[in-house]
This record gives structure tokens, C-alpha cells and sequence, in this order.
């Protein structure tokens, strides 16, 4: 990723964040023809730090910004841990991510033996560009099309904003999808410019307008314990959704679904049975 474009994406960050803070969160009054948002002065003179210099961070111009001041900025913002290390990572100060767009397709043979331990659990492997790369039979039970899909269109991302079964199944669909975009854009950091993390993007750009929606919110989030309600014909299904990074090949993922009910546990036993026939 180019300097150019890291600095482009680092202002479109700080934009969207300022344009969401809750003024009276911040102690600061209403202001006459405004909604909610800060102005640029505003946050320059709460990060200490002069209106032409952040103004020209906003539009992508001036030299690399010192950690103080992004520390600063951050703490104006009150930004989460991860929104802090992404904000950090445009700017160029966090660990260098791999190469261009070499991305590992293939998961090692630990991680394959790792998902034969979990047939009974619905669970994949995403890669760093978030194609679904292996998966466990009950994930096959849950969701067939992993598997009948085009191997092109076998990303998560792509999957959640376009395929009609995935909104089905997901009767929270519109918080669930724009949590997933938010994770993608922590995942992909400064790399998010580079092919194919960008083409995906456009893709969906030209597609989706609720993926439009949601990508100029520039919200990220880490992942963490998520539950998750799946609607399915044998029935509801309660789960909760764990995610682990493998540190060999980097940005791999295995994502586990755990049932929260004896119920749940027994319907997905009952749809491995049937896909197994």
C-alpha cells in the first residue's frame, strides 16, 4: 500500500469517527444547523494540535504524524483498543503486515487436523482476504452453498452481503452484517488497498447497497464472543461464535460455533445425520 493511499484512508478514518461523536458526550453544547459531530477546530484544539495540521490529515496531506498525536486524536475520539491500533496502523506504526497480495489459500496440515476434531461443530477456515478455505461438515449441514458456491464467490464477506440464504438465516441480518464488514476492516488494516482485499470491496461496492452503507461508517471492531441465533427449517439454533488466529500462515482464522442449549447441540447431531445420508 502506498503512502498516498495509507494517508487517504487514514483521513476518511478520522472524518467518519468525527462525524459520529456525540457532542454532549464530550461536554460541548449543541451547535445551531449541526447534528451530532465535532468540528475540525474542535478537535484540533482537544488534541492539541494546530486546525491547518489537522485539517490536513482529514484531506490525506502533510508529512507521518507522530504516535503523540494520533494518541491524542484517539483519546478525543474514544476509540476502542482496536479502532486505537488500526488508527495506529494507517499511519504506519504498527507491525508490517505480509507482502502485497500473496495470501495463503491453504490451510497446514495442523489445522486440518485441528477441524477433523471438530466434525460435530459448524466451523471454517478463513483466509487473510476472508475466502473460505476449508469447513467442517456440520458447517456443510448448516450451510450447504459453502460447498456448491463458485469457488470465486466463496468468501465470507461476499457471502454475508450477497447471498439471499445467509440473510435468511440471520434474523438480525443488518447488525450482524455490519459487525462482520467492522471485523474485516480491523483484519485487513492498511492493507485494504491492496489486491485482492480491494477488488473484494469493489465488488461489493457496485452490488450491495446495504455493504455501500456500511463501509462509509469506517467502524472496526476486534473479534470477540459473539451469540449467534440461526434460523433454520429443523429449527432455531442458538449458538455462540469463537474466532482464533493461527500465527502460521498469518491472518488465518478458524471460526468455531459452539451450541449454547442441549437443544441446539441435538438439532445440529440431527442435520449432520441428514447430510451424511
Amino acid at each position: 500500500m502506498s503512502a498516498e493511499a495509507r494517508r487517504r484512508q487514514l483521513g476518511d478514518f478520522l472524518k467518519a469517527r468525527r462525524r459520529q461523536l456525540v457532542r454532549a458526550d464530550l461536554g460541548l453544547r449543541p451547535v445551531a444547523g449541526r447534528g451530532e459531530g465535532l468540528r475540525r477546530e474542535e478537535v484540533a484544539a482537544l488534541s492539541g494540535v494546530s486546525v491547518t495540521w489537522y485539517a490536513w490529515l482529514e484531506q490525506g496531506r502533510g508529512r507521518q504524524p507522530s504516535r503523540h498525536v494520533l494518541d491524542a486524536i484517539a483519546t478525543v475520539f474514544r476509540l476502542s483498543a482496536v479502532e486505537h491500533s488500526y488508527l495506529l496502523s494507517l499511519a504506519g506504526y504498527s507491525a508490517p503486515q505480509p507482502a502485497g497480495d500473496v495470501i495463503a489459500q491453504t490451510s497446514p496440515e495442523p489445522v486440518l487436523r485441528l477441524l477433523d476434531h471438530l466434525t460435530d461443530l459448524p466451523a471454517y477456515v478463513i483466509a487473510a482476504d476472508w475466502q473460505i478455505v476449508h469447513w467442517t461438515t456440520a458447517f456443510a449441514a448448516l450451510y450447504p452453498n459453502v460447498a456448491t458456491v463458485a469457488e470465486e464467490e466463496r468468501n465470507l464477506l461476499w457471502l454475508i452481503f450477497t447471498d439471499p440464504s445467509v440473510r435468511a438465516m440471520l434474523p438480525d441480518w443488518e447488525i450482524a452484517a455490519q459487525h462482520f464488514l467492522a471485523e474485516f476492516r480491523a483484519d485487513a488494516g492498511p492493507r485494504l488497498a491492496d489486491p485482492p482485499l480491494a477488488d473484494l470491496a469493489g465488488k461489493l461496492l457496485d452490488v450491495s447497497p446495504a455493504f455501500r452503507a456500511a463501509w462509509d461508517r469506517h467502524d472496526v471492531i476486534g473479534s470477540i464472543p459473539t451469540k449467534r441465533l440461526i434460523r433454520h427449517p429443523i429449527g432455531d439454533l442458538h449458538l455462540e461464535r469463537h474466532r482464533a488466529r493461527f500465527s502460521d500462515p498469518p491472518a488465518m482464522h478458524v471460526v468455531i460455533y459452539t451450541p449454547e442449549t442441549p437443544e441446539t447441540r441435538e438439532l445440529i447431531r440431527q442435520l449432520c445425520r441428514c447430510f451424511d445420508r
